[in-house]
């Protein structure tokens, strides 16, 4: 065998140059799930923190999500208090190991829309011009009328993550939450997003992203996987962090 062929022990470990990954026996592994389809989705509705209903499709990616988490075991399960993300991880919980209780969080709540909630694209073009224009030119820090901005929402779901580490040192956490609060996720495992990408991050409903947090380090695990989804109608991926529709 030459060199060139030999089996390299421990390859899997090696942390690229200038990174050293969280190590897995005090970092927790989020799995972190966004909602089904709700009742504003299907009406292009702005929702942010509006305790808006899964649809009937919604509840149907819900379904499909528990059928492929079935018999998995986590050692806690947190969601959102809106209803949309509730149902969800209620759904879910009950064909998990355990099956454990779902946990309510306030900060893992989607981004304060303040004004916008309830409105559709065009009745934003019509009464928002100026907030429209002002995301475009700082897509991070605008915020929403009345409401947060993506700064804002980075801050405060960032810190219930960071509580939610410290609770569970070396396991591991499942989370049902919202599309924005899924890119807060990422952004914590890369070490920040850079400018202009959260536009890039889609984030369909029920889809699962995988990140492993340490104290002072990250690590993206998987993103956006949607693969229960295969067999039922194309899950929506539009949302409030995008200036479309959440």
């Amino acid at each position: 065998m030459t060199s060139s062929t030999k089996p390299r022990a421990h390859k899997g470990r090696l942390a690229p140059f200038g990174f050293t990954p969280p190590d897995r026996r005090s970092a927790t592994e989020f799995w972190v799930v966004r909602h089904g389809e709700s009742t504003w989705n299907t009406e292009g509705r702005y929702q942010g923190q509006a305790d808006v209903p899964l649809s009937h499709v919604g509840i149907l990616q819900a379904a499909s999500l528990a059928e492929r988490l079935t018999g998995q075991h986590f050692d806690a399960v947190y969601t959102s208090d809106l209803r949309r993300a509730a149902q969800t991880a209620e759904a879910v919980a009950e064909r998990l190991e355990g099956p454990p209780p779902v946990q309510g969080d306030p900060g893992l709540r989607e981004i304060d829309v303040g004004e916008l909630s309830g409105l559709v694209i065009a009745d934003i073009r019509e009464r928002h011009p100026d907030y429209l224009e002002a995301l475009k030119a700082d897509p991070w820090a605008t915020r929403r009328p009345g409401g947060e901005s993506m700064e804002d929402l980075y801050a405060r779901s960032g810190a219930a993550f960071e509580a939610l580490r410290a609770r569970h040192p070396g396991g591991r956490v499942l989370v049902f939450t919202h599309g924005g609060v899924v890119r807060v996720a990422v952004g914590l495992a890369l070490g920040g997003v850079p400018a202009n990408a959260w536009a890039r991050l889609s984030v369909t409903n029920t889809s699962i992203t995988r990140v492993l947090l340490g104290e002072n380090s990250g690590t993206l695990l998987g993103f956006n996987d949607d693969a229960h989804l295969e067999d039922l109608i194309e899950a929506t991926e539009a949302d409030d962090v995008l200036g479309q529709t959440q």
